[in-house]
């Protein structure tokens, strides 16, 4: 069974019933994805149906219903669908997740590290000791992190498959700054057993943050859904 919710950035009841259907999704095997009918694949679905209220629920291509529906309401609309077995992953919705809020003040406050340092240092061209340090803070904190925070919120929203989150989420950014730490202390001392650290830990975070997002961006078809 298949859950289309058509919605848009600007509808505030969009909110509400995207959080209803997700948690209906994380009940019942349907495949559940969320629309905006300001982007193409919305848009088809709109001039098809010939609907013009949002939000709206398409299941198996019909229209079922407008407006926010109540759990039970919506579980009533998809009980022929049999009940999910227990998994780790969840379909986002409008609002950012918790541990995306986090990646991305993470990657404010390491911007701002990495500016404090390298202003002194003279830049990236400067000879200053921390001048490394400053660097691996601007790649591994600011950009990782900023990648980190938007991607499992956005890739997530465009596909319409379910990222795992959890431990697999708080143990790749817990990786990604002790990397971080490594690899700069590591520099600024001069110790390589602290870059070896922090190399391992940050590929370490890059492997789980790929086992995260390869299933979003190409799904199992037996087991999407």
């Amino acid at each position: 069974m298949k859950v289309q919710l058509l919605v848009s950035e600007w509808c505030k009841p969009c909110e509400k019933a995207e959080a209803v259907w997700r948690a209906v999704a994380e009940e019942r095997a349907i495949a559940f994805e969320v629309l905006d009918v300001g982007q193409p694949e919305g848009r088809e679905v709109v001039a098809r149906l010939n609907s013009k209220m949002i939000p709206a629920v398409v299941i198996d291509g019909r229209l079922a219903g407008l407006g926010v529906q109540t759990r039970e309401q919506a579980l009533k609309m998809v009980e022929g669908a049999p009940p999910r077995a227990r998994r780790t992953t969840r379909h986002i919705g409008l609002t950012l997740e918790t541990p995306s809020r986090a990646a991305i003040l993470a990657a404010a406050f390491y911007l701002a590290i990495a500016g404090a340092l390298a202003l002194p240092a003279g830049g990236i061209a400067g000879d200053a000791p921390w001048r490394l340090a400053a660097i691996h803070t601007f790649t591994l904190g600011f950009v990782a992190f900023m990648i980190y925070g938007l991607a499992e919120h956005l890739l997530p929203r465009f596909t319409g498959n379910p990222i795992r989150l959890g431990a697999w989420t708080w143990g790749q950014q817990g990786l990604a700054h002790v990397g971080l730490i490594g690899f700069a202390f590591g520099a600024f001392f001069d110790a390589e057993s602290l870059r070896l650290v922090g190399a391992a830990a940050s590929w370490l975070a890059f492997a789980l943050f790929a086992f995260r997002v390869l299933p979003v961006l190409w799904p199992d078809p037996l087991r999407h859904g």
